[in-house]
């Protein structure tokens, strides 16, 4: 291994620490992985930027905006109302629900079809007395499954359609995806509905909850004549034991106290942590007469606004989808109360208390918020928090005119990518004009469902991707893969290939995962001589199977909150999913693409 080998391979192995870690994000540690490489020289500078002018990324921006015009004109959200079935048992249900978002994301992007079934979902567990999570693993799970299907499922078919195009000089066409696609989608699918839903551990005992969040931590303060005030603590607390709830933190004077003493007695103006469970947080407070702080304080700021909007306040439980845009700041710094017209009651994270005050309480990915405010004002405000409703929503009425003429662009787009007339970017990035020119999305709206993060991901790591290649760092992998398995066939590379492919997407991003994986498996072919198509379609299918962990897909991570899940729970049903994605899809890959 000469020295320009080496650096990228240290370089690249430094990123992959970097996704695995966590401690940055994605795009961050890519262009990171791309300025190192530039500077040491192993990518020339004209070629540093080519990679965000690269089809796949322009293709992934323009898929984005059509199946944001699908979802804002409500055309998705009248599928799922018209057919999800509402009265079936457990499997039926779980089958109907994973089968229809698997078919929402071969077309569009995979988080936004399970953020428009999760509702439904979740209404779904309830009428069957099930937990939330045994229905939300597999509609996410599912979701992973559909995207392998079509070259625009998901970000890791594009680089892999563009590497295969630098390789033999053509991309994956439209469908060539679903030769192997559908019928691991289908085999998974199946999986999951009889069997797979039962391995999910049950985090609810309680039949009759909606859905299980755990438990919600919120400020409760005494007021000037509530029965609490003069109460010791350790009433107060008996008191609220009766309701399934606690006292965990105490503020007096400003001043928060994490274990206070149980004989100090509550004056008025005194606030108490408690954590307690959704439908319980009524009944905790009315007895002692205590007052939500959130919501007083919204009463004594915000009441001239509502009365002047003459709109009535309603309660909301919002799960934050990754990359919201408020992740990382507090209620007080995005002033919630003052700029939204909203006020946060309460949050849920996965029993971790927090020892900040809740206006200072720093939002993540995954959290759930129990807001309160105008019907409006909530919606708005989801909108731009990146947050998705968990309880019954109402559906918008869905324009028709403007949903038929998203679906009928939508559908040209596809038509014109699968045919050849057009290349897959030219087709979806004209389809994204036509959806503006057509008045089916506003232009200020135009870029709003891009996400930008993956777009300057894939611009970053494709040049680094060519490095390995052009240094031969890529073939001299591929010769270490083959040596560790020896003088096998194609067949046994190829399951040794997408096997690691697996380990990968499961901690780190897929598209980052593709794009790491797709030099080495055109190496693996080169060195044994055969056509590469069956191991980047390989790749391809591989960096989908992020099922073991929240963190390797963003679907996984939005249904952590709402499920009440642990980081163990995932590969429970993760890893008999992913051993039976293989054992299906290597032999359809060997025969539908032979060496």
């Amino acid at each position: 291994m000469n020295l320009e080998q080496t650096t990228l391979v240290a370089i690249l192995a430094l990123a992959i620490a970097g996704f695995i870690w966590g401690r940055f994000r994605h795009d961050l540690v890519a262009l990171a992985a791309l300025l190192a490489a530039a500077v040491a020289g192993l990518v020339p500078a004209a070629q540093a930027v080519a990679g965000f002018g690269h089809p796949a990324g322009v293709t992934v921006a323009a898929v984005l905006v059509l199946s944001g015009a699908l979802q804002r004109t409500g055309v998705v959200d009248e599928w799922t109302r018209r057919l999800l079935p509402s009265e079936a048992g457990p499997s039926l249900t779980i089958a109907a629900l994973c089968a229809f978002v698997a078919f929402l994301s071969s077309f569009m992007n995979n988080i936004g079809a399970l953020a428009l079934v999760m509702p439904a979902a979740i209404q779904a567990a309830a009428r069957l007395g099930v937990p939330p999570g045994r229905l939300l693993m597999p509609v996410s799970f599912a979701s992973l499954l559909g995207g392998m299907t079509t070259l625009i499922g998901t970000p890791p078919n594009l680089i892999v359609s563009g590497f295969r195009a630098e390789a033999t000089g053509a991309p994956f066409a439209m469908f060539d995806f679903s030769l192997v696609g559908v019928p691991v989608a289908l085999a998974g699918v199946a999986f999951i509905s009889l069997l797979g839903w039962r391995l999910v551990p049950r985090r609810d005992s309680g039949a009759d909850r909606s859905f299980d969040i755990g438990a919600y931590l919120t400020e409760a303060r005494v007021p000037e004549k509530a029965k609490a005030a003069g109460m010791p603590l350790a009433e107060i607390e008996a008191a609220l034991a009766k309701a399934d709830a606690q006292v965990v933190g105490f503020i007096r004077d400003g001043e928060r106290i994490a274990a206070p003493d149980p004989r100090w007695r509550a004056r008025p103006g005194d606030v108490l942590v408690l954590e307690a469970e959704p439908r319980a947080l009524a009944s905790a407070l009315s007895g002692l007469g205590l007052v939500i702080e959130e919501a007083k304080a919204a009463e004594e700021e915000g009441a001239p606004r509502r009365a002047a909007a003459g709109a009535e306040l309603r309660l909301v439980e919002l799960v934050l989808r990754p990359g919201s845009p408020i992740a990382g700041l507090s209620a007080a710094d995005i002033q919630l109360r003052r700029r939204h017209g909203v006020s946060l009651l309460a949050i849920s994270r996965q029993g971790r208390r927090s020892v900040a005050r809740l206006r200072q309480t720093r939002f993540a990915a995954g959290d759930v918020l129990l807001l309160q405010g105008p019907p409006q004002a909530l919606a708005e405000f989801a909108a731009a928090a990146g947050a998705v409703p968990l309880a019954e929503r109402p559906l918008a009425l869905p324009d028709r005119k403007r949903g038929a003429r998203a679906a009928g662009i939508f559908a040209g787009a596809v038509a014109a990518a699968a045919s050849g007339l057009l290349s897959p970017a030219l087709a979806f990035a004209g389809g994204a004009l036509l959806v503006v020119a057509a008045r089916v999305l506003p232009v200020r709206r135009l870029y709003e469902d891009i996400d930008w993060s993956v777009i300057v991901l894939l611009g970053a790591l494709m040049p680094v991707a060519a490095a390995l290649e052009t240094t031969g760092a890529a073939a001299l992998l591929a010769g270490g893969l083959l040596a560790l398995v020896g003088p096998g066939s194609p067949a046994l590379v190829l399951l040794v290939l997408m096997a690691c492919t697996v380990v990968l997407t499961d901690v780190m991003n897929n598209a980052a995962t593709a794009a790491v994986m797709c030099p080495i498996a055109i190496g693996a072919a080169g060195a044994l001589g055969v056509s590469p198509d069956a191991f980047l379609m390989g790749v391809g299918i591989a960096s989908s199977c992020a099922f073991n962990t929240p963190i390797g897909h963003q679907n996984n991570t939005l249904i952590l909150g709402p499920g009440g899940f642990r980081f163990g729970d995932y590969w429970r049903m993760g890893l008999p999913l992913e051993l039976l994605v293989l054992a299906v899809s290597v032999p359809l890959l060997l025969v539908a693409f032979p060496p």
